[in-house]
């Protein structure tokens, strides 16, 4: 297993040479010149609709997620039989969306408008403002926005803030 602060360091490094060679990055994990962003990318971490087709592909329209049947052949048999190869489905509670819609905003450059965040998951946020995890300028103007050492810690602090 790879030794998290090498990992860490590595990711700061990619992150700082990306920079310098006109590459912002736009989620956690994903870099590009302003303006060439991923539009199917985005579509996920900006909690959008999308259709997947395909064995195993996964699909989300308004709050309900579903999967097809992952092997070829029952998927293309259900296709020539006339049925559907969706294999199974969930609903999402309003409690699952919430979560998920901090969960998704907080991997984006956009970060997270304080005023979509309760006053107890501001709270809990102000911790990661002092300890330099979150962008204080954009916290100043209202907005939630990891630093490059945040986006380290970006999972601890979802889960933090959707207890």
């Amino acid at each position: 297993m790879p030794i998290d602060d090498l990992m860490a360091d590595m990711y700061l490094l990619v992150d700082e040479l990306a920079e310098a060679h006109g590459l912002s990055w736009y989620e956690l994990s994903n870099w590009s010149k302003p303006g060439h962003e991923s539009r199917h990318n985005k579509a996920y971490w900006l909690n959008a609709n999308w259709w997947g087709v395909g064995p195993g592909a996964h699909s989300h329209i308004d709050g309900i997620r579903w999967w097809n049947v992952k092997h070829p052949d029952a998927y293309k048999s259900a296709l020539f039989s006339g049925e559907s190869p969706e294999h199974d489905r969930e609903v999402l509670t309003s409690t699952q969306r919430s979560d998920e819609s901090i969960m998704l905003a907080i991997r984006m450059r956009e970060g997270i408008a304080l005023k979509d965040l309760t006053q107890s998951q501001q709270d809990r946020a102000v911790g990661y403002s002092l300890s330099g995890h979150l962008e204080p300028l954009r916290w100043n103007e209202g907005i939630l926005q990891l630093t490059p050492t945040g986006r380290l810690i970006a999972d601890r602090i979802v889960r933090e803030l959707v207890v």
